[in-house]
């Protein structure tokens, strides 16, 4: 059992993919830093200097005796709280990589295609000293027989 485990991990598939979701991971952390550090601080203020990680609903006020100025506040305090402002910021994060992976496989699309073009493209002609021999050896052919 050891030895088939030895040769899973051993494929180049494995490898891959794991490279893969490693490299994922730090584009979401990347990703997320951008949405959270430079997306929606501008975005906040465009909207009337708003920050989206602070809006919130409470539901149902835990051990709040008025109303919580931030969303760190309020879950000390025990509320359950809608915490639609971070759905905001993990939704632009979304599209922010759906994007970013669009803009990658159209990249790889075109690759593909102008590698494919490049093979079905028509063989360039023969050298001018080559189809001399060419014609010498095929008239000599033609004198032999």
């Amino acid at each position: 059992m050891l030895k088939e485990f030895k040769e899973f991990i051993a494929r180049g598939n494995v490898i891959d993919l794991a490279v893969g979701v490693i490299i994922g991971a730090a584009f979401g952390a990347i990703t997320k830093s951008v949405v959270d550090d430079l997306v929606m601080p501008i975005i906040g203020m465009i909207v009337g200097k708003v920050d989206f990680a602070n809006l919130f609903v409470t539901l149902s006020p835990g051990k709040l005796t008025g109303p919580a100025a931030t969303l760190a506040e309020a879950k000390a305090a025990g509320a359950v709280t809608l915490n639609y402002g971070l759905f905001i910021n993990v939704l632009i994060n979304f599209f922010l990589i759906a994007f970013a992976v669009f803009l990658l496989v159209k990249f790889v699309n075109q690759m593909r295609k102008q590698m494919i073009h490049e093979k079905d493209a028509a063989p360039a002609p023969p050298p001018e000293d080559i189809e001399l021999l060419r014609e010498i050896r095929d008239e000599l052919k033609r004198t032999r027989a």
